[in-house]
């Protein structure tokens, strides 16, 4: 009988990169020899992307091989895969990133070596794990996907398991579970991402309700949706605001930065913050008096989440302004331009909590039960961690630990129309079958 192994914490690398931001980034190791980069976790995602020297051409800047995450020291542009001895080619095909936001971008996909954090490090290193090289700087630093949903390329026959669920499957994590708060730059000091796999860490939230986990989406893309009753912000150029109109339905997903709210929120926001409106990048900009006034003021803004308008069953997510300062530069802008990192969707099922609201917020995350919870991050680096495993569903007794989280996955069963708040019947569960059974059999080869 195996021995229960314990979690793994993914230490931060203590950099801090990015062109829509300043991200907490983390290291893997790619190929052999291994060739080491900065990288983003994606909560939507179940692939590593890294990029690929052809997304660095002539005409850009000499350090774009650095700005996208590979270290000074290699001098390389991005992943050198011909001078590595462990790739396999498998072939070129759609990412299938975060389609529905107009995200195009086609991956070379191979098996290759990868090691989380630098060597000698305590890291894990698995072979024969799906890689792809991204080009486009759409998606300008690597991503290291923490979903479990298999790869297909050709042959739907042969599914390629995800990183997580390989670790799980060589007893290298104790269950398929993620912890994860993106960290914040903005804090002085600075505190970097907490990432844990197979488990969480107890001293980076706080509970003030009676803690309850959210089922996950039919949808296995949008497992991570969550109703947001509504958004609400202090000491704006305006006041107290109320920035929503009415309950929504959103992915909280780490793979993009903004949060992609509906155009009557943004124009909420636009108006209580002062902010101005980039048709070109289509982003909203923060000028340099505008800037200066809010940090005067320093607002708060705050996102009441949850399955009913209870107030006592609500997660109250506060954010301060500076969470919302950010800024952008090459290639998006020439110079370094400060922006608010929301954007305009078009459609419901744009509906986005992106990376910037992570900053804030800790997001735990069990496959084997299908639910997630989410909480008010604790941005203490003083803390001394205590990683808490989750307990595998097969194991003996099938329960978490008790640590003030559900211990059963038989309560809270909400549908996407109950936490939207919109009445469905059976059309809904039999829409999401045959929606499955869809996506099990398209091909994904560009």
């Amino acid at each position: 009988m195996q021995n229960t192994p314990r979690p793994f914490s993914f230490a931060s690398s203590q950099t801090w990169s990015g062109n829509d931001g300043s991200w907490s980034t983390f290291v893997m190791r790619i190929g052999t020899p291994e060739q080491n980069f900065h990288v983003l976790p994606s909560t939507s995602g179940h692939e590593t992307f890294i990029p690929f020297p052809e997304g660095c051409l002539s005409t850009d800047p000499e350090n774009c091989g650095i700005l996208r995450g590979t270290f000074p020291e290699s001098q390389k542009q991005g992943f050198a895969y011909n001078e590595s001895k462990t790739w396999s080619l498998i072939g070129i095909y759609s990412t299938d990133l975060r389609e529905d936001l107009g995200y195009e971008a086609n991956g070379m996909y191979g098996r290759e070596t990868v090691g989380l954090q630098v060597q000698n490090s305590g890291g894990v290193t698995l072979e024969k794990q799906i890689v792809g090289g991204l080009a486009s700087k759409d998606f300008f630093l690597g991503m290291f996907g923490l979903g479990i949903k298999p790869s297909n390329f050709t042959d739907f026959n042969y599914p390629q398991s995800s990183f997580i669920s390989n670790l799980k499957d060589q007893n290298i994590i104790p269950s398929l579970s993620f912890a994860y708060n993106a960290g914040a730059s903005y804090r002085m000091p600075k505190v970097p991402a907490s990432l844990t796999l197979g488990g969480y860490d107890s001293t980076k939230f706080q509970s003030t309700i009676d803690s309850h986990a959210l089922s996950f989406d039919p949808n296995d893309e949008r497992s991570l949706s969550i109703g947001v009753q509504k958004v609400t912000a202090i000491k704006t150029l305006h006041g107290t605001v109320t920035l929503t109109d009415k309950a929504i339905y959103s992915l909280i997903d780490s793979t993009v930065p903004y949060l992609w709210l509906p155009r009557t929120v943004c124009d909420s926001f636009e108006l209580s913050f002062g902010l101005t409106y980039d048709s070109t990048t289509e982003l909203y900009l923060v000028n340099n008096t505008i800037r200066e006034r809010l940090q005067e003021l320093n607002p708060t803004i705050t996102f009441s989440l949850g399955g009913t308008n209870d107030p006592s069953r609500l997660v109250n997510i506060e954010l301060p302004y500076a969470a919302f300062d950010l800024q952008a530069s090459w290639p998006i802008y020439p110079n370094t331009t400060n922006y608010f990192p929301i954007k305009r969707a078009t459609n419901e099922s744009q509906y986005t909590l992106g990376r910037a609201f992570l900053q804030e917020a800790y997001i735990i995350a069990d496959y084997e039960r299908s639910n997630f919870s989410i909480y008010q991050a604790v941005l203490d680096i003083s803390k001394k961690p205590n990683i808490v495993p989750i307990i595998s569903s097969t194991s003996v007794d099938g329960t978490r630990e008790k640590n003030g989280m559900i211990e059963s996955t038989n309560k809270n069963k909400l549908s996407r129309g109950a936490i939207a708040g919109i009445s469905v019947g059976s059309i809904l569960f039999a829409a999401a079958i045959l929606y499955l059974m869809f996506f099990l059999w398209r091909r994904r080869q560009s």
